[in-house]
């Protein structure tokens, strides 16, 4: 699956964790009628809760630290449309690809050394 990664202002770090969190099938404020009418939403349906992501903020990976970087990794046809709804917060952008691979690198060797970890503890 490909990846990219998003960057957003750091003040719209909680708007947009609210948005990646949110599952409306779970959430039990919603009506069964409404989840009906939900199903055939298609912008309603890109659930991020349910992807692969990672939102850092740019001080703790020693980037821009008035920004948070946001890593998704989901099939195409997902991030084609995530990208038009993350468009929704204001500021947020695509990151260049340099920014993009250095932070994909960031996140692959974070996973890899948490793996390694975890495996020497069960050895």
């Amino acid at each position: 699956m490909p990846a990219r990664v998003y960057i957003c202002p750091i003040e719209k770090e909680n708007e947009l964790k609210k948005m990646l969190e949110y599952d409306p099938y779970l959430d039990p404020k919603i009506k069964e009628e409404d989840l009906k009418k939900l199903r055939e939403d298609e912008m309603a349906n890109i659930i991020f809760a349910r992807q692969d992501y990672v939102l850092k903020e740019g001080a703790s990976i020693n980037m821009d630290p008035s920004k948070c970087y946001l890593f998704l990794n989901a099939q195409d046809s997902f991030l084609d449309k995530a990208e038009k709804k993350l468009k929704s917060i204001e500021g947020l952008e695509r990151a260049k690809p340099d920014i993009e691979s250095k932070i994909i690198m960031f996140i692959d060797d974070e996973r890899k050394r948490a793996d390694e970890g975890f495996g020497s503890i069960f050895g």
